[in-house]
């Protein structure tokens, strides 16, 4: 759920004005519909998949002008199958038109996030001691509601940005001459240490040093393995890097505690939605 979130109005008002323009006008819709027809739409699923995003197009019909009665036949999570109804939409004619593109893109984006999430964490069940996690690998300006989409397909979000928490990346490691002295340096926050290390050796220094928490960037299965041995348990370990959802199953396989996959935001494909008018009166 996001509506709560205060910056949810500001971002649906800008994906509006995107439509409308500097006039503020949906030119096709005034001219073809009658400003006091009333109508209903429905949103239907034309695909499998998992729905997410159900507030956010909400907030896009209320924020027409006139405004216009989101309802929500499917919780945020819930699955779907093709041609089942996933909302309804009442008011007038003319405000579900223009407000349809916005509220659409939105949820199909959303739930294609929802979707593609599932997909890991049903891979993943059978390891019920392994979080499955998201990126910063988001939308710009979009994080807030894509975190939400993986929350609903079955994920856990990673650190919100670049200030809640301490992740060192390769670069870090560089600029810092290496893995000890970048954890070393980090330890100034008093946060907890997640350090990304590439081999074995950078595992060792990175245990040496203290880290809480490493992760295993883009390394085979069997060096997971290996990895989680030498660890025995001193330290989280996260696997990353082009996890595939057989690569996610190996890594669980091989014992890591966390797996953070990129792709569910930054690939999933949208969820094919529709609104069809259903019946309209005056």
């Amino acid at each position: 759920m996001v509506s709560s979130k205060p910056d949810l109005d500001a971002m649906v008002a800008l994906a509006l004005g995107e439509d409308l323009g500097e006039r503020g006008k949906d030119v096709t819709t005034e001219s073809v519909v009658d400003p006091d027809l009333l109508g209903e739409a429905l949103v239907i699923a034309r695909k499998r998949g998992v729905v997410s995003g159900t507030d956010v197009a909400a907030r896009v019909f209320e924020l027409m002008r006139p405004p216009c009665d989101f309802r929500a036949l499917l919780a945020d999570g819930a699955s779907v199958e093709p041609g089942d109804v996933v909302a309804s939409v009442t008011g007038p004619l003319a405000s579900i038109l223009t407000a349809e593109r916005t509220a659409l893109n939105f949820l199909q984006r959303l739930s294609g996030i929802a979707t593609i999430t599932r997909s890991y964490a049903d891979a993943l069940a059978q390891y019920p001691n392994v979080t499955l996690l998201d990126t910063r690998k988001t939308t710009p300006g979009l994080r807030f509601v894509e975190r939400a989409a993986v929350r609903a397909g079955g994920g856990h979000n990673h650190r919100d940005g670049l200030w809640d928490a301490i992740l060192i990346k390769d670069n870090h490691v560089a600029a810092a001459g290496g893995v000890t002295p970048a954890i070393e340096r980090a330890r100034s926050s008093r946060m907890p240490v997640e350090v990304e290390v590439e081999n074995l050796d950078q595992l060792h220094e990175a245990l040496a040093a203290g880290a809480e928490i490493v992760l295993l960037d883009n390394m085979p299965a069997e060096l997971m393995r290996r990895a989680v041995e030498m660890t025995a348990g001193r330290a989280k370990l996260e696997a990353s890097g082009g996890m595939t959802l057989e690569g996610a199953v190996a890594a669980a396989r091989a014992g890591v505690d966390r797996i953070s996959i990129g792709a569910l935001t930054h690939s999933a494909p949208a969820l094919d939605l529709s609104l069809e008018v259903s019946r309209t009166w005056r």
